[in-house]
């Protein structure tokens, strides 16, 4: 595993009084790995989560007898505090998968990551020639500024392959075209990825440092839910509580810090305060209400809500892929996950697959407000086009609809930031981390550790980062900045 191996928990804590008590905000990966770092050390602490189970996006949701994962959560990482989490709390349980995926574009399906044979057989060699003399041009002349997606990708791999292979289901994803979209997304999401870089992995399968080639990932026996289970069990059984059907309504602060919050009909009080959830929703419970600039800042965070249909259907081994992005403008589902083949006990009915189709889109737009019956029928009708028949086949479905899923990296929403971060100056007790908390799109390793260094700066702990290589989004904000150190 690359990177830095110092362990954060090995780290000294300064000789200041270890805080009274904490309340935790969220019971997704960052809230829950805050609790549990801070319990560990003997702080008492409370999660406040309003849905009735913990996990947040990455949560396991049984139906009918199958399990499905919302979204898919490859368990892959370079922070080793996060991966000694998942290996102390999951041992035997945390299994090695083998990745397979591909994309469905004009008709055809490309292996993912690419695979040179595959791209030439798939576009042809004139197109395929095509897109190398583009890809040529971009290194000649670049898009100058490189202030959105598209110039981004565009410098990087081409025109030609830019509207073949991003294009469209980027657009899907986000609801906006790409030139809406800020650069910034894409050096966080693919960052390490070019062009010379998939060539290279598809070579020499492997090598690229790329997180979003990786061919081998980890992944937990029944879902990631079962991670969140378990640590939940460890808070609790060192002391700790997480309060489930508790939103946060109300978080009263003044000059100086936050003093409480009002979750689930009670009044909670504490010495420090790390939060979750969206920073539109934060701003909206402050009381009293933040200054107009505050005000402001909140209204400029925008977030892609995101459905999946849940099948379960007749038949085995319908196709190997753990998923399949689907790239066709003719088609409005964007991926479809095959949980079957992320771990057999996804579907334990015998005869069974397990499938999640997947649809982005906008709170009350007409994929949004549709009835779960029109969705699943849609969903067995594209499934058909895509070459899986198995519209005869469903068993059983549902749909689970996640609003706020996604921060959406477009508009004033880095001016928003700062603004938020002069505020957290006078509440110098309240962080913020885990996805949503930061409004950053992070993987789940980094929403981890941003919950593992927001409960370090509560405790005390000197510089655990120094001499590691962490991205941004893999620390919380706080008053001192994106990080105490």
């Amino acid at each position: 595993m690359r990177g830095n191996s110092t362990r954060y928990a090995d780290v000294p804590l300064t000789t200041q009084p270890q805080p009274k008590s904490a309340i935790v905000i969220g019971a997704g990966p960052a809230g829950l790995s805050a609790a549990y770092e801070l319990t560990r050390a003997n702080t008492p602490v409370t999660v406040l989560e309003g849905r009735s189970t913990v996990g947040g996006l990455a949560r396991t949701v049984a139906f009918r007898g199958s399990l499905f994962d919302i979204g898919g959560h490859r368990f892959f990482t370079q922070i080793p505090d996060v991966e000694r989490i998942w290996r102390d709390l999951l041992g035997a349980d945390l299994l090695s998968r083998r990745r397979m995926s591909r994309i469905y574009y004009r008709s055809s399906f490309f292996h993912y990551p690419l695979e040179a044979r595959d791209v030439i057989r798939g576009l042809g060699f004139w197109e395929s020639a095509r897109c190398a003399l583009s890809y040529a041009r971009s290194r000649l002349w670049p898009v100058l500024p490189e202030e959105d997606f598209e110039a981004w990708v565009t410098n990087r791999f081409g025109r030609r392959l830019f509207e073949n292979f991003f294009r469209t289901y980027t657009e899907k994803v986000w609801g906006m075209p790409c030139r809406e979209i800020g650069a910034q997304w894409a050096a966080q999401r693919i960052q390490g990825l070019s062009l010379p870089a998939a060539v290279g992995n598809a070579i020499l399968p492997g090598r690229s440092a790329a997180r979003t080639l990786i061919r081998e990932f980890h992944y937990p026996r029944r879902g990631p839910g079962m991670l969140w289970l378990r640590m939940r069990s460890e808070i609790e059984r060192m002391g700790g509580e997480v309060r489930l059907g508790a939103p946060v309504t109300q978080i009263a602060w003044e000059t100086g810090g936050v003093m409480a919050v009002e979750a689930g009909g009670q009044t909670w009080r504490a010495d420090h305060f790390i939060s979750t959830m969206p920073l539109r929703d934060l701003a909206r419970c402050l009381a009293p209400a933040p200054s107009q600039e505050v005000a402001r800042a909140a209204a400029q965070f925008l977030y892609r809500g995101f459905l999946t249909v849940i099948l379960t259907v007749r038949g085995c081994d319908l196709f190997p892929d753990n998923w399949i992005y689907v790239h066709d403008p003719a088609l409005r589902v964007a991926r479809v996950q095959n949980f079957s083949n992320w771990s057999p006990e996804m579907s334990p009915l015998a005869g069974t697959t397990c499938l999640g189709v997947e649809y982005f889109c906008s709170e009350g737009d007409d994929l949004w407000t549709q009835d779960d019956g029109e969705l699943i029928r849609l969903a067995a009708r594209e499934l058909a086009q895509l070459g899986f028949g198995v519209a005869g086949g469903i068993l059983d479905g549902t749909v689970i609809r996640e609003p706020e899923a996604y921060p959406v990296y477009a508009g004033n929403y880095v001016a928003a930031l700062h603004e938020l971060r002069r505020f957290l100056s006078v509440v110098p007790n309240l962080q913020l981390a885990g996805r949503n908390g930061t409004h950053s799109y992070n993987n789940m390793d980094h929403a981890m550790m941003s919950g593992l260094l927001a409960a370090g700066n509560i405790l005390g702990r000197r510089d655990a980062t120094a001499g590691t290589s962490l991205p941004p989004e893999a620390l919380p904000i706080s008053a001192a900045g994106w990080s105490r150190w």
